[in-house]
């Protein structure tokens, strides 16, 4: 059995990621080694990506992640795609077997794991998505196999929005001309784009489109507290950090790079020492 595994992360900006403390500390409780190694490049084009590809493929790379801005990127840059990946048309994590890339998309995985106990306790209605980027399509595809009522999906790039919706026309998404429009009478909302992600303290939502009725999700988790999250619960909404989607889609690719069952409490453990360092109050 394979013992040491190198993988990590493709991605602009990454620097704050708490992937490699969450697959290391992972590998170490099972008795292996990895190192996740961060692969921080900025506006990659695609001749840039696939000479990256070409590298993973090459130097012994069990896999690695794919974030943003290069999810959909990618997608015809690999040699096959798993069917969740091919149908969302986004993959975050590569698996490296017998010099072939394969594309998964442990987002969507990770996010339906997190939501699921909300949903079951929540309100029934639609759901509001801004943002259809990578993450936002896993998300997506998430909310329509949990079997929500309906997504209405707003992005500032509408075309992207519109397709998506198209994508999943059957499971009652729908695209939104606005953010209003998808917030209004929603009984969620999900913030699937980097807004609020420092350095940026924007928020995806005006405030006052919040409400104590609904529940609000981020897919940001740097901060764990984005601006969206605090105005939400300010206003009485029910919340949900970024931490369980992190944490459960790196379980999920840390699975797919060892076969290996992941130890859930402590790469959650792993996420948390590394937001408590980072954001502890200086003495």
């Amino acid at each position: 059995m394979r013992d040491r595994f190198l993988t990590g992360l493709i991605g602009y900006p990454i620097a704050h990621s708490a992937a490699p403390a969450m697959h290391e500390r992972a590998a170490t409780a099972l008795g292996v080694r990895c190192h996740y190694q961060l692969i921080e490049v900025k506006a990659a084009g695609r001749d840039e990506l696939r000479a990256m590809l070409e590298g993973i493929r090459r130097l012994g790379f069990a896999g690695v992640n794919v974030t943003f801005p290069y999810k959909e990127a990618v997608v015809d840059l690999i040699d096959e795609l798993a069917p969740d990946a091919r149908a969302i048309g986004a993959v975050n994590t590569i698996v490296a077997r017998d010099a072939r890339l394969v594309g998964h998309n442990t987002d969507a995985t990770g996010f339906a794991r997190a939501i699921e106990p909300r949903l079951a306790s929540a309100p029934r209605g639609p759901i509001a998505l801004i943002g259809a980027g990578g993450v936002g399509k896993a998300i997506a595809f998430a909310l329509a196999g949990l079997g929500v009522a309906g997504v209405r999906i707003f992005d500032a790039d509408a075309a992207k929005a519109a397709q998506l919706a198209a994508q999943l026309a059957d499971r009652h998404a729908v695209h939104a001309a606005s953010v209003a429009a998808a917030v209004e009478g929603a009984a969620g909302l999900v913030n699937a784009t980097p807004v609020g992600m420092l350095p940026s303290r924007d928020t995806p939502v005006p405030d006052a489109l919040l409400h104590p009725s609904m529940w609000v999700a981020d897919a940001v988790y740097t901060p764990l507290w984005t601006p969206l999250l605090t105005a939400a619960k300010a206003r009485g909404a029910s919340v949900l950090t970024g931490r369980d989607l992190a944490i459960n889609a790196s379980a999920d690719a840390f699975k797919l790079f060892t076969g290996l069952e992941p130890p859930h409490a402590v790469m959650g453990n792993a996420f948390d020492a590394v937001m408590a360092a980072r954001y502890a109050t200086p003495a």
